[in-house]
C-alpha cells in the first residue's frame, strides 16, 4: 500500500533523504524512528505529496503520486505533529467543517462524527468548544478529523506527542483496529517502548538514510545477535541442572541469573529450534513455571545501532 524506491530530498545543498526504500503491506503498521533531523517528518510529507521529490518513485494504494496526484492524496490522509486547529468551535462543529470539505453529504455526517468520537474517546465532549481540551484530546480530535475520508493509507506524525498514559493505551488499540480493518498505517513516535507494542515492522533512519528495517524480531537479532528467552523455574536449586542442560546447546549464548529462580538467555535459535529447546529442558526432569521469547527493546536495538537522539 506504501511503496517507496530510490527516494531523495535535496533542499538547496542539503540532502535530506538520500535513496530512501520501503513497503509496507496492506494492513500492516510501520513505524519510523530516527534522531531529530534523520529525515522521518520529510519522508512522510514526500509520501503525501506536501514536498516534490528530487528523485525516487513514491506509491500509495497503488498510485503513482507524481503521475497521479489527486487519485492518491484521496487514498491517504496525514495527522502532523502539532496541527493547527480552530479554536472558536465545538468539537463536532470541527469535524463537520472537515467532513463537509471531504464532500459527505450532510445526512451522513452526524453518523460519522459520532462514530469516530466514540472510536477516541470523545464523544462527551462532543458540545465542548476546543479551547477547554487538554494537548491530549486535541491529538485525539486530531486522528478523528484524519479518519473522517475514511483513507486507505494513514500517516502519523508523532501522534502520542502529549498524550497521557490512557490516551496512549488508546491509540495502540485504535491502531490495531485499523490495521484489523485493512488500513496501512506509517507512524513516527519518540515512544519507542510502545512502538514495538503496535507496530508490524520497523524501519530505523539516521542521517536520511534507512540503517535497519524488517520486523522488531528480525532487526533485534541482526542488531544485538541474538534473541532473549526468558525462564523461571519452580524449584530454583535446579541452577545446576539448568545450566548442565544448556552447555550442550550451541545456540545459547549469555546466561545470566535475575534471582528466584528467574533467568535471561541469550538464544541464536529460529522459534523452532526454542521450542525444541523447552522441550529438552521439560525431558531432563526441570520444573519451568515460565518460558518465552522477550520483545527486545527499542531502545537498546537503537542504541546498539548508535543513535544518541531519540525522536
Amino acid at each position: 500500500m506504501i511503496s517507496v524506491r530510490g527516494l531523495r530530498v535535496d533542499f538547496d545543498n542539503f540532502c535530506a533523504v538520500k535513496n530512501l526504500s520501503f513497503e509496507v503491506g496492506k494492513g500492516h503498521v510501520f513505524g519510523l524512528i530516527g534522531p531529530n533531523g534523520a529525515g522521518k517528518t520529510t519522508t512522510m510529507r514526500s509520501i503525501i505529496g506536501l514536498l516534490e521529490p528530487t528523485y525516487g518513485d513514491i506509491e500509495v494504494a497503488g498510485v503513482n503520486i507524481r503521475e497521479k496526484p489527486e487519485e492518491a492524496n484521496r487514498k491517504v490522509a496525514f495527522m502532523p505533529d502539532f496541527p493547527p486547529i480552530y479554536e472558536d468551535l465545538r468539537v463536532w462543529e470541527f469535524l463537520d467543517l472537515f467532513a463537509a470539505s471531504y464532500y459527505v453529504p450532510k445526512s451522513e455526517r452526524p453518523e460519522i462524527i459520532d462514530r469516530y468520537l466514540h472510536l477516541v474517546d470523545l464523544y462527551e465532549k462532543r458540545d465542548a468548544f476546543i479551547p477547554g481540551l487538554s494537548r491530549g484530546m486535541r491529538q485525539r480530535l486530531m486522528l478523528a478529523k484524519t479518519l473522517i475520508p475514511d483513507p486507505e493509507v494513514i500517516i502519523l506524525d508523532e501522534p502520542a506527542s502529549g498524550v497521557d498514559p490512557h490516551g496512549r493505551i488508546l491509540l495502540k488499540n485504535i491502531f490495531k483496529q485499523l490495521s484489523q480493518a485493512g488500513k496501512t498505517l506509517l507512524v513516527s513516535s519518540h515512544i519507542l517502548s510502545e512502538m514495538s507494542e503496535f507496530c508490524t515492522a520497523i524501519g530505523i533512519m539516521e542521517r536520511g538514510k534507512m540503517v535497519e528495517s524488517g520486523t522488531v524480531q528480525d532487526v533485534s537479532r541482526r542488531v544485538m545477535g541474538h534473541a532473549l528467552v526468558s525462564l523461571e523455574l519452580l524449584h530454583p536449586e535446579q541452577e545446576e541442572l539448568l545450566r548442565s542442560v544448556l552447555s550442550r546447546d550451541s545456540k545459547v549464548g549469555k546466561l545470566e541469573s535475575l534471582g528466584q529462580g528467574r533467568w535471561e538467555i541469550g538464544y541464536e535459535g529460529e522459534e523452532q529450534e526454542t521450542a525444541d529447546l523447552l522441550k529438552k529442558l521439560v525431558t531432563s526432569d526441570l520444573q519451568i513455571i515460565s518460558f518465552g521469547r522477550k520483545k527486545e527493546a527499542l531502545e537498546d536495538i537503537f542504541l546498539k545501532i548508535g543513535a544518541k537522539e531519540v525522536s
